[in-house]
Formats: C-alpha cells, sequence, structure tokens
C-alpha cells in the first residue's frame, strides 16, 4: 500500500464487507480451522483461500479467507517468520488481518472490525 492516504482508501472500500469478512473469521476460528485468519486482497484473480468476495469487474473488490497456516504452507510467510508473525497478529476478535496483493507488492494490514450486537 503506497501514499499517505492509501490505509483510509482501503478501509472505505472494505466497509461494505467488513461485516462479512468479521463472520468468515469467526467461522475458522469456532470450527478450529485456524486461530489466525487471514482475508486476502488481491487486485487480479487469485488461487489462494476461499473466495468470499469475488467482484466480476477490472476495479471490484475481491476478498478470499485463508489462515496463516495456508500462507506457511505455500511459503507466502517463511516458516521460520510463523513466530513472528503470532507475535504481531492482533485479536480477530477487535480486528480483521488483511493481506493486500498489488501487482509484486503484499503488505498485511490490521482493520478494526465493526462489531454488531448479537
Amino acid at each position: 500500500m503506497k501514499g499517505p492516504n492509501a490505509y483510509q482508501i482501503l478501509e472505505k472500500k472494505l466497509a461494505p464487507y467488513n461485516i462479512i469478512m468479521g463472520n468468515a473469521a469467526d467461522t475458522i476460528i469456532n470450527q478450529d480451522v485456524s486461530s489466525y485468519p487471514i482475508f486476502v486482497i488481491p487486485e487480479e484473480a487469485i488461487a489462494l483461500g476461499i473466495p468470499i468476495v469475488e467482484g466480476e469487474e477490472e476495479h471490484s473488490v475481491r476478498i478470499h479467507a485463508t489462515t496463516l497456516e495456508e500462507l506457511a504452507t505455500k511459503n507466502i510467510i517463511q516458516m521460520d517468520k510463523v513466530d513472528q508473525f503470532r507475535d504481531i497478529y492482533k485479536d480477530p476478535s477487535e480486528f480483521l488481518c488483511l493481506l493486500v496483493i498489488s501487482g509484486t507488492e503484499f503488505s498485511f494490514v490490521f482493520l478494526p472490525r465493526i462489531q454488531v450486537d448479537n
């Protein structure tokens, strides 16, 4: 993510999907798939994780649900960096962990979750 406003732009772009991502994170955790849900936000179609929002148009939002374990298995996160990643990973009940892919650049970003009263 480049530019001083990139975070705010991303947050605004993903706001309509915040609850969907939060529900997916809860499912990943509650079904004991992983304690570390991660949402991949690629610019282009990608074969990583499970698509939960798949825009058809060129500038549409794409969101794939994955886990730390899948990213480590596919060597996107190096095995020797997994513990370091766990140390910086924020509470998934309060934040969504995003892997933003723009061209050949990868960035991890944590967005606050929108809290919904049940």
